[in-house]
């Protein structure tokens, strides 16, 4: 794929496509072409609010097919419910189509399999977007982990928990849409204890045990989540991640001679501290460029214009890691979805 425009597409016409929109209205290089969504007035409307002046209009399409099929579309962006992920990344695949997907890319990790295939067997790019691993911060924050100032690695506390209205429809309360605190929120306790583990040892050790302890909602998701997962010779994370609670949000990485602290919303954190056992310590403040997802989208176009079909940022064998740990996590729970039965492990 040459330098010239990059025309993305919107499947999912909801907030964060808000966000991502924004974005890429920001970006050189690309532009938006066309958005899908179930209700025409709704992608009509977001389709009017992200056309831009001496730009052809963005197109509002109802019927997913229409953007599938069109080839001026280079990548497709999917921010539908969880359970809605697997097909229309499977059709953007197939299409030779560039996908950014947001997390989670599916509800389980057999369902994640099928689609890396798809990527190898159309030789097109996919990518699940964990924003967070492109932020500014995070690469000040690789550095430190791999200068060896916290000493050993001894631990990482975090939550991610916020008190959301009961409606049993909602896509963080139904099981037909892969509902569940995990899926939605969780996912990036896991992703970031993962990434430091890899920036402080080098890789990820295998889980030793794995404790859970989960308090479901009625309509038998997952409503919070107390999860420790432990590494061997006492190196633990423990995470909190809830729809119906509130917390800080914020997330600890603990050494034996200092830890790190983002002190607030710890996936979109734009500055740290690092508190030493002994002496002064440090803050570091990293403002977003735009708004965050600028660089996963930088990715995505790079990758995609050299006919890559994964990201060295984010593989597929990492999503494929995060979705195991989150099979096992639900199955402890006692959490079976919809998708279980459809998609039953094949490992």
């Amino acid at each position: 794929m040459s330098e010239r425009t990059f025309h993305w597409a919107v499947i999912g016409p909801g907030s964060i496509a808000h966000r991502f929109a924004d974005a890429v209205a920001q970006l050189d290089g690309c532009r938006l072409h066309a958005v899908c969504g179930r209700d025409a007035q709704r992608t009509q409307a977001f389709a009017g609010r992200w056309s831009q002046p001496g730009e052809p209009a963005v197109l509002a399409h109802t019927d997913p097919a229409a953007v599938m099929n069109d080839p001026a579309v280079d990548g497709v962006y999917v921010a539908t419910p969880h359970g809605q992920h697997h097909d229309y990344v499977l059709a953007a695949l197939r299409a030779g189509k560039a996908v950014l997907c947001e997390k989670s890319l599916v509800p389980n990790q057999e369902m994640g399999r099928r689609l890396v295939e798809a990527s190898r067997t159309h030789r097109a790019f996919l990518m699940e977007a964990v924003w967070t691993r492109f932020l500014p911060l995070y690469q000040d924050l690789a550095a430190w982990l791999r200068d060896g100032r916290l000493g050993a690695l001894r631990g990482m506390q975090s939550s991610f928990c916020f008190p959301a209205p009961y409606d049993p429809d909602s896509r963080i309360f139904s099981p037909a849409l892969a509902g569940g605190a995990l899926l939605d929120v969780g996912i990036y306790n896991l992703t970031a204890t993962r990434w430091v583990l890899q920036h402080a040892l080098g890789e990820v050790p295998p889980l030793v045990d794995l404790a859970v302890k989960a308090r479901l909602a009625p309509t038998g998701v997952e409503a919070g989540l107390a999860v420790t997962l432990d590494f061997g010779d006492g190196l633990t994370s423990q995470f909190q991640c809830a729809i119906d609670t509130f917390a800080p949000n914020t997330m600890h990485i603990l050494g034996e001679a200092g830890a790190i602290v983002l002190p607030e919303t710890f996936w979109e954190a734009t500055r740290a501290q690092w508190l030493p056992a002994r002496g002064d310590s440090e803050t570091i403040a990293r403002p977003f460029e735009i708004n965050g997802f600028e660089n996963e989208i930088r990715e995505t176009m790079r990758c995609a214009r050299a006919g890559e079909i994964e990201s060295p940022v984010v593989p597929h064998a990492e999503t494929l890691a995060v979705l195991g740990w989150m099979d096992r996590i639900r199955a402890l729970a006692g959490v079976r979805s919809p998708f279980d039965d459809a998609f039953p492990s094949s490992a």
